[in-house]
């Protein structure tokens, strides 16, 4: 793959911001936020670097799990403005250099949805089989149930129709029967409209949910004449290319690497064109606690490649809790020791309703490691709304909601969220974190022209990113060397390697790393650091084939390799 290809596959190199319409900013003055003020708050989005905007739901909805439950796949939010809202919104995004993508949540319905309310009003109703129904319960297996705290079976009986239907999720979200043609047919047609819109692609819900198949009375896909869920996927993704040659499919997909690798489809990538990394970053929150980078190289290097058009999404954070379930009881038990010791923390026994600052007790350079390592390994850095400032959690807020307060832009009990500077501030959407990490402590205003801020930290190194595509781009190798706390890669592409080294404990280190077979006169040339000592373009000599990179505690740099005769900008 040459360079010249890069514009063709733009996610490889993108960052991606995630955001919720109804707490970025309320631009008409009710409490609620919108694609009005999402509107008017770009220019934020464009001085931090972002290129990829992801819409969490803005359709009509129940509002019984905020936003995934959907009762109108065709219209906006009414509390969100209007379509013609959303086509001037898009329009203004493609003009400041966004590409926009957009939640498809198709595993289920609300409970609310017409067509769930047809289904079961009328055994005779077309509507009837776009549901899965039984006359008795199905199996429940430990795990199964997504919200244990809610639910305890996946199966709720539905008065009206007389029978059972399936729920992934809540009782109130019916799982959709993608082993019906006409559903299938449908979520096209779902993707088809928002697309020809201007969306440049979908975050897709609960991928592994969406393509389970059931056979007759609501048994597992053991039929053949059954569609193969992958087959399926990959005419989605087909359906995507052909309407938009250069949209996305970026995938919820929470597997180990190996099964999660599937998803891909073939060598060509023909089914999801990018998968968030579930994996590796349980494995840095658990390197992180102890201080040792060995579950993160672990993780890294069990990462199987993915194919040419296709990318791994990296993270700290998301909408949901921090989920933890692939890591063993006794490592789970370790991250919460660390980052969420009191139960009101935690979630479901899996995870944490926490924001990174408050886990890591506000401490500055720890959270700038976190970001050092999310922007520098390989694969596609994926934020979400407020990480940019150091948001932290609003714990009033009930189960992972408590992620989820509005976006603080100043001081004040507003926290600069409305154009109404007089509104109640109990009209807000949601309420906002309390000390240390309120509006008064935490928020966009103070932190733009302050060069020392975690905003200014963050463009530079969003830059950075940009900068230097191997990063995005490039097959990571994971350095050996003998310092049990350091963690340090590189990054090959197109004959530009870009190396990153991160110090997870407390305690300066020197470490030794070896470069095999680079030419005398080569030499390291710092692009980034968070280090006291550090700056760019400072140069270390590889001399011999070795070079020693001196790192503070919870220190990171990044470096070019510059070989002889090299013109690469710096």
């Amino acid at each position: 793959m040459s360079a010249a290809s890069t514009g063709d596959l733009w996610w490889k190199n993108a960052v991606v911001y995630c955001l919720d319409v109804q707490t970025f900013f309320d631009g008409n003055g009710d409490g609620v936020g919108d694609f009005r003020g999402l509107t008017e708050r770009l220019d934020h989005l464009v001085d931090l670097g972002v290129d990829v905007l992801w819409l969490m739901p803005f359709y009509p909805s129940a509002d019984a799990d905020d936003g995934y439950d959907i009762t109108d796949y065709y219209s906006v939010d009414p509390r969100l403005g209007t379509l013609g809202d959303f086509v001037e919104f898009l329009r203004t995004a493609h003009e400041k250099g966004f590409r926009v993508i957009a939640d498809l949540v198709v595993n289920h319905t609300s409970n609310q949805h017409p067509w769930f309310q047809a289904a079961r009003s009328d055994p005779d109703s077309p509507y009837r089989d776009w549901y899965v129904w039984r006359d008795e319960p199905g199996p429940t297996r430990p795990g199964d149930v997504v919200f244990p705290d809610r639910e305890t079976s996946l199966w709720t009986k539905d008065r009206k129709a007389g029978q059972y239907y399936l729920h992934r999720f809540y009782r109130t979200q019916p799982d959709l029967n993608v082993a019906n043609p006409a559903v299938r047919d449908e979520i096209a047609r779902i993707m088809g409209f928002w697309m020809a819109l201007g969306l440049s692609g979908f975050r897709v819900d609960a991928v592994p949910f969406l393509l389970e198949t059931h056979g007759p009375g609501g048994s597992p896909g053991v039929d053949p004449d059954l569609p193969d869920p992958h087959g399926y996927l990959r005419d989605l993704r087909a359906y995507l290319n052909r309407r938009h040659g250069g949209a996305i499919l970026l995938g919820e997909v929470n597997l180990p690497h190996a099964q999660a690798r599937e998803f891909f489809g073939d060598e060509d990538g023909d089914e999801l064109t990018m998968l968030f990394d579930f994996p590796t970053m349980q494995a840095m929150y658990l390197s992180l606690a102890r201080g040792e980078a060995g579950p993160l190289r672990t993780a890294l290097s069990g990462r199987l490649q993915t194919p040419d058009d296709c990318q791994w999404a990296v993270f700290a954070r998301n909408h949901d809790e921090l989920t933890l379930d692939k890591l063993s009881g006794a490592e789970r038990q370790e991250v919460f020791a660390a980052f969420g010791p009191d139960e009101d923390l935690q979630l479901y026994g899996r995870g944490l309703r926490r924001r990174l600052p408050p886990m890591l007790d506000g401490d500055p350079a720890r959270v700038r490691l976190v970001y050092s390592l999310t922007l520098s390994l390989p694969g596609t850095p994926t934020l979400f709304y407020g990480e940019e400032i150091g948001m932290g959690e609003c714990l009033a807020l009930e189960g992972r909601m408590a992620v989820r307060s509005p976006m603080q832009w100043s001081a004040g009990d507003l926290g600069g969220f409305s154009a109404d500077a007089d509104l109640a501030p109990d009209r807000l959407t949601r309420p906002f974190p309390a000390p240390p990490y309120a509006p008064d402590q935490v928020n966009v205003a103070d932190q733009r022209h302050d060069p020392e801020s975690l905003l200014s930290f963050l463009r530079q190194r969003i830059r950075c990113y940009r900068e230097n595509p191997e990063f995005g781009w490039g097959t990571p190798t994971v350095l050996d060397h003998e310092i049990p706390s350091v963690f340090a890669h590189r990054s090959d592409w197109s004959g530009g390697t870009v190396l990153a080294v991160h110090q997870l404990g407390p305690d300066p280190v020197a470490v030794p790393l070896t470069l095999p077979g680079e030419p005398t006169g080569s030499a390291l040339v710092e692009l980034a650091a968070s280090t006291p000592g550090g700056r760019p373009g400072t140069r270390l000599p590889v001399d011999g084939e070795t070079v020693t990179v001196d790192l503070a505690g919870y220190g990171a740099r990044w470096f070019r390799l510059v070989r002889p005769g090299d013109v690469r900008l710096l």
